[in-house]
């Protein structure tokens, strides 16, 4: 059986955010994205402190693709450097077995 893999990014807009996620699960790579309540993030960025509204996805996919889906991430964030957290996830089988249905038909 697949292990779970969460996948944590954050987009500048909410339509970005909407659209990579929607992409993302039409190619397989997501069985789902939580498309999270705008943060507020602070950070300093090329020698200046910045204060954006920003907008949290977390990614559900399976161990075997959690590193396509992060290149494929990064190709198309529009961040030059997005944050981009994984780490594995403690989950019901259940679920475990409808994330690999929903991204490849494993069972």
């Amino acid at each position: 059986m697949s292990k779970l893999v969460l996948i944590y990014t954050l987009f500048g807009d909410a339509d970005e955010a909407r659209r990579v996620s929607a992409l993302l699960i039409a190619e397989k790579m997501a069985a789902c994205a939580n498309m999270l309540a705008p943060c507020t993030s602070l950070y300093e960025w090329q020698g200046e402190m910045r204060e954006e509204t920003e907008f949290p996805v977390l990614f559900k996919t399976i161990e075997a693709r959690h590193v396509p889906l992060t290149t494929r991430l990064t190709e198309l964030h529009s961040y030059d450097i997005p944050a981009i957290l994984c780490w594995n996830a403690a989950v019901n089988s259940p679920y475990v077995e409808w994330a690999g249905q929903q991204i490849d038909g494993q069972r």
